[in-house]
């Protein structure tokens, strides 16, 4: 586990099969520490995250449950899921508190909407410290650089598509991803150029 940026540390996990990091985070805060899509930890960053504490579970969509419960049982944090989102976590196990509410706020962070992937998903905006944390509509590969994942994992790519473009009305330098490398400057120029391919 480490400090990304600061307030902020991270942990991966690596996916051979697509040859790149997923990644969690926990976002210090001052009224209640964020999780936000926590992939399978070790021993040692579990406790890491214990010790810290946690007040909130955030998952971006629906394939993002990943730890969540693990998280949830050692931290007593609540887990919060878009309510379009919601019934397929449960379906996999996850026990979800309660919804998302695009516009609504956990701690400094701003739920915006990005569906595409999947009806309910969500990013994260922090206003003041133009950061964007994503999930899967955009990923971070190759290094450096923003893709998305191929049409026949989504639900709806040509809506996926306006969520990016959407995205690019946000004030945001840094972009935190959930899969592949995270961009600490210039985010949101490398989101412009992906979505100059579209």
């Amino acid at each position: 586990m480490h400090e990304i940026t600061d307030g902020i540390l991270t942990w991966a996990k690596r996916s051979e099969r697509h040859g790149y990091d997923f990644n969690g985070f926990l976002i210090r805060d001052p009224g209640g520490n964020i999780c936000v899509d926590p992939v399978e930890p070790t021993d040692g960053e579990l406790d890491e995250i214990a010790r810290a504490g946690v007040v909130h579970i955030v998952v971006t969509n629906r394939n993002h449950t990943r730890s969540a419960n693990q998280v949830r049982a050692r931290t007593g944090a609540r887990t919060a899921v878009h309510a379009a989102d919601a019934a397929y976590a449960r379906e996999q196990g996850v026990e979800i508190d309660r919804d998302l509410e695009v516009g609504a706020s956990v701690g400094p962070l701003i739920v915006v909407a990005a569906p595409g992937k999947s009806p309910g998903e969500v990013a994260l905006h922090w206003p003041a410290r133009r950061l964007l944390l994503v999930g899967d509509v955009v990923i971070g590969t190759p290094p450096g650089a923003c893709s998305v994942l191929p049409d026949r994992v989504m639900d709806d790519p040509a809506l996926l598509r306006a969520s990016v473009r959407r995205l690019l009305d946000l004030d945001f330098d840094t972009l935190l991803v959930g899969d592949g490398e995270s961009i600490l400057r210039g985010a949101r120029d490398r989101l412009r150029e992906l979505s100059a391919t579209f």
